[in-house]
This record gives C-alpha cells, sequence and structure tokens, in this order.
C-alpha cells in the first residue's frame, strides 16, 4: 500500500515506512529516519503510532540540530540494497511528514489591540511572538 504523491506545494511531504507483521504483531520502521520504529497489534494502528513516533523523531532531530534526511521515493529506496532487504516481506506505506523548513521573515498587518494581547500571552507562554504566532497557526491549521 503506498499512498499518492502530494499534488501541490502545501501538501505535506512523505516518508516512506515498512510495516512488516509477526506473530499477529505489527512493527514499522522509517529507513530515512535510522531509529524511528514503532509498532501495534493491527496495521492501522501500527501507522497511526508510528506517524507519532515519527513527529516525535523529527522533533527531537531539530531540537538538537540534527540535520533533516532527503526523503527518498519508493523506486529510489528500494535501490538501495539495504533498504530493499529491509523491504522484502514489508508493505510499504507513505507517511506524511512535517520537516522544519528554515524561517522566513513576514510582514504582516494586525490591529495594534489584537498585537498587544498577541505579545502579552506571547509572554506568558514564554514564548516570543514569532512563535506563539506559528503555534497558533499550527493549530488553527490541524483542528480547523
Amino acid at each position: 500500500m503506498v499512498s499518492p504523491a502530494p499534488n501541490s506545494e502545501t501538501a505535506m511531504p512523505h516518508t516512506i515506512a515498512f510495516v512488516h507483521e509477526e506473530e499477529g504483531r505489527f512493527g514499522i520502521s522509517f529507513p530515512d529516519f535510522p531509529g524511528c520504529v514503532s509498532g501495534g497489534g493491527s496495521l492501522d494502528e501500527a501507522v497511526s503510532r508510528g506517524a507519532g513516533t515519527l513527529a516525535s523523531h523529527v522533533q527531537a532531530m531539530a531540537e538538537f540540530g540534527d540535520p533533516m534526511p532527503r526523503l527518498r521515493g519508493r523506486a529510489e529506496l528500494l535501490a538501495d540494497p539495504e533498504a530493499a532487504e529491509a523491504a522484502a516481506d514489508a508493505v510499504l506505506v507513505a507517511v506524511p511528514v512535517d520537516l522544519p523548513g528554515r524561517a522566513v521573515r513576514v510582514n504582516v498587518s494586525l490591529d495594534e489591540h489584537l498585537l498587544k494581547r498577541i505579545d502579552a500571552s506571547a509572554r506568558a507562554a514564554g514564548q516570543s511572538r514569532s512563535a506563539y504566532l506559528a503555534a497558533a497557526a499550527e493549530e488553527k491549521i490541524r483542528h480547523g
């Protein structure tokens, strides 16, 4: 099972994961993210838990300043003998991955009173204005 490739610049990138089943348990690994593994009692659970583990793994990499890997597509991944061996008897799954990008300065206009409330709330949260607004935007995107 491989999800279709993203079809727009705003779509989240995907990484290929290998899911193996053994004695009714499912394990998931991410060859482009060595050491990032998870599992579950079903294929769906393994993929769901794997996506959460991947998000935490990427966040930890970003916090430690580790370089993010270049994501390989299915064909390129399977051309790697080590990955091809690991893919034997596996279900291949494309899992969305939110890779951090570089900070970009933007100019926005906000009501001055709203900006004061944003700054006060950011200070109370121990965040910069930029971090606060980015977190608020992420939350809105995730939950509508």
